[in-house]
């Protein structure tokens, strides 16, 4: 990896950390896929935009209707918990 993309994960993660209010250091906790057979949503505001299939690296499970979760192109946002399967 280079200096610049270091520098820009690093600038991601702290714009994450302060719009989700999240203290400490950003862990995996687990990876989970979204189900095939849910619909595609775009996404907006803190929620994440879901593509059938992909995975997910797994925050934080905020409440009982949504995770806090980072796909592939490190962004983050909320996924509801009812689309998500575990591994």
């Amino acid at each position: 990896m280079t200096l610049k993309e270091c520098k820009k994960e690093e600038k991601a993660d702290r714009e994450f950390q302060k719009k989700f209010k999240f203290e400490g250091s950003i862990s995996v906790l687990t990876q989970m896929m979204v189900d095939p057979a849910a619909t595609e949503k775009r996404g907006g505001g803190k929620n994440l935009p879901l593509r059938r299939g992909e995975i997910l690296d797994v925050i934080q499970f905020t409440n009982q209707e949504q995770i806090l979760c980072r796909n592939s192109q490190r962004r983050y946002g909320y996924v509801p918990r009812a689309v998500m399967l575990h591994l």
